[in-house]
């Protein structure tokens, strides 16, 4: 279990929000973690980690961006360990909610978050000296994100750094670890399909509240390369109405409208933990006659297969940095 206090500042990604970095948001954290210890053969591969859940707290001490708190399961993984030091790298996401966001008539300024509920994602790196056999000492460097992936707009989302320093209670510093040398999976150097397909909601503006359907359908061809990555190449189709939309409002009458569906091919990584993911894409768009954005995408997400035929994903799909719209996929692997 650990305790933290947490100092930090908002940094100005872009000239939209600076008139919001002038404060310096200060926040607690409780969390609590479990040693991995080789009872699934991924144990092994990633020498032990730790999975935990981390309940954050932060005060802006900014009347128009309030207060936050957030919730977010995380793997921390060790660089460093022996008996009495600890240095990792941690990594989670989860939901945060903010309790003032962008209202068009009382809190117009705040253009970071123009919805209570967002995602976060946390990044941190850790350093624990043990005081006693139980009792350590946590100094850390991180990042704490919250968005809510275009969802409804403004939405430039918030980047808090931070400096992490507190307590962690262990019941057992040194775990028994078992299967540290487990067999790679039968699966390592076989070829397999993805066809999947998904769903997104998205604001085109502040002035106009309705919310766009955005659908893809995806097919892709993978490798599993090793006992942690999959590699894969694919081909999507995008149908995004709030395209739609836009041109019905900028088009003059009589004039041919072009077509907002686009075509894309990417290729990508898939870093493995068992039955979950994390997915990351690199993807270029073919075939777009309405060019509305960039000519190539990121996707970041997780994916976790319920069975070894059906899986599910969140994924944020990104247009040079800036959120696109979050996608939530059903799919099949053959």
């Amino acid at each position: 279990m650990g305790a933290y206090a947490q100092g930090s500042f908002v940094v100005a990604h872009t000239d939209a929000i600076r008139h919001l970095a002038n404060s310096h948001p200060t926040g607690v954290e409780v969390n609590l973690q479990r040693q991995t210890t080789g009872a699934a053969d991924w144990h092994g591969w990633y020498q032990f980690p730790r999975l935990g859940l981390a309940l954050t707290y932060y005060d802006f001490h900014n009347p128009q961006l309030g207060h936050v708190l957030a919730a977010s399961p995380y793997i921390s993984k060790s660089f460093s360990r022996g008996p009495r030091h600890d240095f990792n790298f941690r990594l989670g996401a989860g939901l945060a909610y903010l309790t003032n966001p962008y209202n068009r008539d009382t809190n117009h300024k705040n253009n970071i978050a123009s919805s209570a509920f967002n995602a976060t994602l946390q990044m941190r790196f850790e350093y624990d000296y043990a005081l006693t056999p139980h009792l350590g000492l946590l100094m850390g460097l991180g990042l704490n994100h919250y968005s809510n992936g275009a969802t409804t707009k403004p939405n430039f989302g918030a980047n808090l750094p931070a400096l992490v320093l507190g307590l962690n209670y262990h019941e057992q510093r040194n775990a028994p670890l078992a299967n540290a040398s487990a067999p790679a999976p039968a699966d390592v150097g076989r070829n397999f399909l993805n066809f999947s397909t998904s769903i997104g909601y998205k604001q085109r503006s502040e002035s106009d509240l309705k919310k766009y359907v955005v659908n893809s359908a995806t097919a892709a061809v993978g490798r599993r390369i090793n006992r942690k990555s999959n590699l894969l190449a694919g081909v999507e189709g995008f149908y995004d109405r709030s395209l739609k939309a836009t041109l019905q409002d900028t088009t003059r009458a009589g004039v041919r409208q072009p077509d907002v569906k686009k075509l894309g091919a990417f290729v990508g990584h898939e870093l493995l933990f068992g039955r979950l993911a994390f997915v990351s894409h690199l993807g270029f768009y073919v075939y777009a006659p309405y060019k509305s954005s960039t000519f190539y995408y990121e996707r970041l997400g997780l994916k976790y297969h319920v069975t070894d035929l059906l899986f599910g994903a969140v994924d944020l799909k990104i247009h040079r940095g800036a959120a696109d719209v979050i996608e939530f996929k059903v799919g099949v692997k053959l």
